[in-house]
């Protein structure tokens, strides 16, 4: 069984949970009215805070990402909502078309991504894309990443 996630963005915290309050299924299920996109296995904590150390620079720890559970049902199965600091959206929005080969060919050989080996260098090039274009879009908004997840 696997955890999916799904990232989007809203206003604020209180839009974010009416956003999905109002929702059957995931945001990325509702694209026609949610700015959101499915990263299936990209957990914010350990395997999106990779691609944002490899934006910054530094090495992976913990607390790269800083997260808040805002919303959760009571279930033992989700889904949950987390917000995700906008120094998190905003080194994601920077990231830059020249950059993306790189960033991709270096967290395709993440021990989280590489679990037969070293992904080809290309594979992950969609999905940095279509993180840091929402971030790109939350951050020009206004907005603030959010990120539903449930298992």
């Amino acid at each position: 069984m696997g955890v999916l996630y799904d990232y989007f963005r809203a206003a604020d915290d209180a839009s974010a949970i009416k956003l999905i309050e109002d929702l059957v299924g995931g945001p990325a299920g509702n694209s026609s009215t949610v700015d959101a996109i499915d990263l299936k296995g990209i957990d914010p904590t350990v395997t999106l805070a990779e691609l944002v150390c490899f934006v910054r620079g530094i090495e992976w720890n913990v607390n790269v990402v800083e997260e808040h559970l805002v919303w959760s049902r009571a279930e033992a199965e989700g889904p949950w909502v987390l917000s995700i600091g906008d120094d998190v959206r905003d080194a994601l929005a920077s990231i830059t078309e020249a950059q993306m080969p790189s960033l991709s060919a270096r967290w395709g050989r993440t021990e989280e991504l590489a679990w037969h080996g070293p992904l080809p260098d290309d594979t992950m090039l969609p999905v940095i894309e279509n993180i840091s274009a929402l971030a790109r879009r939350a951050r020009d908004a206004g907005d603030h990443l959010y990120c539903w997840f449930c298992v």
